[in-house]
């Protein structure tokens, strides 16, 4: 009798950190994930930090090019030295500077 109990006892456990391992393993559910779907890094060679590219960053980047009174170029197409100016810009001009709402 005593066996069975450390038995049952053993499974119950076993069952549980199982199913709490599963639970953490499941990818997030798409209302959890706050629409990241567009989001990328990018890493900025001069400062060696990471930057995310999302609709915060991509406001802050048409601000960029209004500022300079130029054509926008999509990120996509800029070039090496384009980029690099935007985050030596982008260094300079925090979210709260810009007035960028942050959530």
């Amino acid at each position: 009798m005593e066996s069975m109990k450390r038995i049952l006892t053993a499974f119950f456990l076993s069952a549980s950190l199982l199913g709490l391992n599963y639970l953490n393993a499941q990818p997030p559910r798409l209302d959890d994930r706050h629409d990241r779907r567009d989001e990328h890094r990018y890493y900025d060679e001069s400062r060696r930090d990471y930057h995310e590219w999302n609709d915060r960053e991509a406001r802050a980047y048409r601000m960029y090019w209004q500022q300079r009174h130029r054509n926008y170029i999509a990120w996509e197409k800029a070039n090496e030295r384009e980029r690099r100016d935007y985050w030596n810009w982008r260094h300079r001009h925090s979210d709260s500077v810009l007035r960028i709402d942050i959530r």
